[in-house]
């Protein structure tokens, strides 16, 4: 472990805001990473944190950064790496400023995700994908560098289907979500919206989830990224949970495979075990639950810190092949904690050097 005046500085973008504050919160004993400097918008900046926030989450906000000047989301700030918890109509530019002044930016923002030079990573998932810095470097001429987190549903979907993918071939997806009140930010709905109710309809996010696990899936070619062929039909729903995306996937597989034998494959995949060494790491990156009732999200969202995705239900589909049920906490493993673990993955790699 590196002593805390060998810690890489850190910066927190919309720190004020659901997912800025786990940042913080996370960030606030990590053993690489040190916050250094916060920055939110014009009617925060210039105030101490602790009166520009009002801190929402559970415990005390940290005493390191209640006492810290709110700046301006813009370079240059005392920092090598910045973490963005930015809404993607404001981080389209401000992140580009970023990289464009040398600084490494990982991003919970959907604004470059889709782009050809951009990683959308998971590191158990495609850590190989930190290829296509390389040639956003030589496209772009950014001295720093812009690496995505996906969505949180898609977090939630992807672990499975990584391992059906890679053991069977994955042709076809229905995939329905159910997804929490945080995933809105705060104070995310009316009460009278949300309470014995479910809202079909969340903008946006059905197009996110047909594309970004073919991305996470696919292949790195001469450089490229290679979509993964799949097909995927989604339905995005916003229920009244507080935190945890639950996912319904019925599953076409490439290859023909009895139950047992995913349930095994499932249980025994290998995830990269390199990736499984980083401090945010969990020693089992997906659970399987052999209960009839699991995985719930009041009861399995916090599996490992928050950071395994758990998986249960698994039976035939009469339709494609199989089904089962995904929960992801939504703000930590589907935002805050998984990019914490991308930019462990990038100073393990050697681009924080």
């Amino acid at each position: 472990m590196e002593s805390k005046n060998s810690k890489i500085k850190v910066a927190v973008l919309g720190a004020t805001g659901m997912v800025g504050q786990r940042f913080i919160q996370l960030l606030e004993n990590h053993p690489w990473f040190e916050v250094a400097a916060l920055a939110g918008s014009s009617r925060s900046a210039g105030k101490k944190y602790k009166d520009a926030c009002r801190w929402y989450l559970e415990g005390d906000m940290p005493a390191a950064v209640a006492d810290m000047q709110v700046l301006p989301a813009a370079p240059p700030m005392p920092v090598q790496l910045v973490f963005s918890a930015l809404p993607a109509d404001v981080a389209v530019d401000i992140e580009a400023e970023f990289a464009q002044a040398g600084y490494t930016v990982c991003s919970n923002s959907s604004a470059y995700r889709y782009d050809e030079d951009v990683p959308i990573l998971i590191p158990e998932i495609n850590a190989e994908h930190l290829e296509l810095l390389e040639l956003q470097k030589a496209q772009r001429g950014w001295p720093g560098r812009i690496v995505t987190s996906p969505n949180c549903t898609t977090t939630g979907a992807v672990f499975p289907l990584k391992a059906l993918d890679d053991l069977f071939g994955v042709e076809k997806v229905m995939l329905v979500s159910m997804q929490a009140v945080s995933g809105a930010g705060y104070p995310g709905l009316p009460y009278l919206s949300i309470i014995d109710n479910v809202i079909p309809f969340i903008g946006g996010e059905e197009k996110k989830l047909e594309l970004e696990p073919r991305l996470l899936l696919g292949k790195m070619q001469a450089g490229q990224r290679i979509s993964a062929p799949t097909v995927i039909s989604a339905q995005a729903n916003r229920v009244a949970v507080s935190d945890g995306h639950t996912i319904c996937l019925s599953v076409k597989l490439n290859k023909t495979a009895e139950i047992e034998e995913v349930k095994h494959a499932l249980q025994n995949y290998a995830w990269p075990q390199d990736i499984q060494e980083l401090p945010s790491a969990p020693k089992l990156p997906m659970i399987l639950r052999e209960e009839d009732d699991r995985p719930q999200p009041h009861l399995d969202r916090g599996a490992e810190n928050g950071m395994a995705v758990s998986i249960g239900r698994l039976r035939a589909c009469p339709i494609l092949d199989l089904r089962l049920v995904s929960v992801v906490h939504n703000t930590l493993r589907g935002a805050a904690s998984g990019s914490i673990l991308n930019a462990e993955l990038l100073k393990a790699r050697g681009y924080l050097d």
